[in-house]
């Protein structure tokens, strides 16, 4: 088959027809049916970003000494991001695409910096709760992970942290908040053993860096998480997340240049000329820059301060709703505006509360490590909290009673990708699903599809095990581990 595209070009009204029609399926973000993944306020508010992001839409901050304005954008950015984290003017940063650059950026900084001081064989401390971002910078470039426990509170085990530090630990790492539950980990103590030892210590606030300041500003109590503790080195934090900003917006910032310098990348021999760069891509976006300074001087603290409160009030109904419903229980007591549940009845799969709950238009995240559907709470839920709590107790009651759909559906996809023990066999199989769905002939991942993540499936479909003793046997398995885990 031959791909071309059109011979002619189009009228603009008939393209930008085709691509609002080509969002029918997507989630119901603006009903606030998401959990993950949009940040939505209003229309209102989001046309006022894209006039913003369009003013610097072919701004381009690759060159910082040719668009000065994008320089000065992101500088204040900067300088409003430090204040909220309690960070002198010594400190230093940029703008990024996203928490994933940021982290990754964190990871060849501090490698590079660790390289400086003759480590050959750099290693990380990451808690097990880290966000799967800095596995993917360890895999990039080439740092060997330490993978520490969770101790009772889900926070990471200091404990485990201070036994797991030796000579090549050129990091250590703890989220405010991690994304699985919602819990900030212990930074105070992670910091005083990062001093201890002469070890960075990276904050991920790629969750909670715009949105813990303004909790505690409302007056709840937090633990110290920021650069008011000594051993914090950096913190990365996403202002499209909860700072409301438009797509393509984080920022990492160094407590002083001593880090920061170890991020830079400098070619002197380039026939192109000199070339520097301070982060990961080359071409950065100006309209981001723009929207995200606009989101700021649009919120300011005090509708910040609004917005937290609006977010922690939904997220405090909806998990208070949700230990109310017979069969389900919050992990742990969160700290944020996040927080995960699970099943503490045997009879009862929270995967197939997850599939109906998606029939009936919600889009649900699912854990693993325990069993759990996850919440990311926004403002904008504050209006349908009430709905979500009716739909998961009908959702929870119609579940207990049909444990068969426990055997199709994404119950099936996650009950098996969770409990079979051999992770390898699964990483494989998810990988080779992962990878042929950006064939150009292929079809769109079907994730209710669970013998297509069958150990064999999609080697030879004529073989045996494609509908034979393989998947009964693990059928088999995952319903006992399921039950062990509840």
């Amino acid at each position: 088959m031959s791909y071309t595209m059109p011979e002619k070009g189009r009228p603009f009204e008939e393209i930008l027809n085709e691509l609002d029609s080509f969002g029918k399926n997507d989630p119901l973000y603006k009903e606030g049916k998401t959990w993950s993944l949009v940040y939505y306020l209003n229309q209102e508010y989001t046309e006022f970003l894209g006039d913003a992001y369009f003013k610097y839409f072919s701004a381009n901050g690759l060159n910082p000494t040719v668009f000065k304005s994008l320089k000065r954008l992101e500088k204040e950015i900067l300088k409003f991001t430090a204040g909220l984290f309690h960070v002198d003017d010594n400190a230093c940063g940029v703008l990024t695409s996203g928490g994933t650059e940021s982290c990754l950026l964190a990871v060849k900084t501090y490698r590079d910096r660790g390289k400086a001081k003759g480590i050959r064989n750099p290693e990380m401390i990451l808690p097990e709760t880290a966000h799967v971002a800095w596995d993917k910078g360890a895999e990039y470039f080439g740092v060997k992970v330490r993978r520490m426990p969770l101790a009772a509170d889900y926070g990471v085990d200091a404990a485990a942290v201070e036994k797991a530090i030796n000579k090549n630990t050129v990091m250590i790492l703890g989220s405010a908040p991690e994304y699985p539950h919602g819990i900030i980990d212990p930074i105070a103590r992670l910091g005083e053993l990062a001093q201890s030892r002469g070890v960075p210590l990276h904050v991920d606030a790629c969750v909670g860096g715009y949105i813990l300041p303004f909790i505690e500003m409302n007056g709840v109590e937090l633990p110290q998480w920021d650069f008011r503790v000594p051993g914090v080195t950096s913190i990365s934090a996403d202002i499209h997340k909860y700072g409301f900003a438009a797509k393509g917006a984080s920022c990492i910032l160094y407590r002083s240049i001593d880090y920061f310098q170890h991020q830079i990348f400098v070619n002197q021999d380039w026939p192109g000329g000199v070339f520097a760069s301070p982060a990961l891509l080359g071409t950065r976006p100006g309209g981001a820059y723009a929207a995200a300074w606009a989101a700021i001087q649009a919120n300011g603290l005090e509708g910040y301060k609004v917005l937290a409160g609006r977010t922690m009030d939904a997220a405090q109904k909806l998990s208070e709703g949700i230990n109310t419903i017979e069969g389900l229980e919050i992990i742990g007591r969160p700290q944020a505006s996040l927080f995960s549940y699970r099943s503490n009845d045997p009879k009862l799969n929270v995967f197939i509360v997850g599939d109906l709950m998606e029939e009936k238009g919600w889009q649900i995240d699912r854990l693993q490590r325990p069993d759990a559907l996850h919440a990311m709470v926004t403002a904008s839920h504050d209006k349908i909290a009430d709905q979500y709590l009716a739909d998961l107790r009908e959702c929870v009651a119609y579940a207990i009673t049909h444990p068969e759909l426990g055997e199709s559906g994404q119950a099936a996809t996650y009950g098996m990708i969770s409990h079979i023990p051999l992770r390898g066999m699964v990483r494989k199989q998810v990988a080779d699903m992962f990878a042929n769905s950006y064939k150009l002939n292929a079809s769109e991942i079907d994730l209710s599809d669970s013998e297509a993540l069958a150990p064999g499936a999609g080697s030879d479909d004529t073989a045996p095990n494609k509908k034979g003793i393989i998947p009964k046997i693990i059928n088999w398995y995952v319903k006992k581990q399921m039950q062990k885990g509840n």
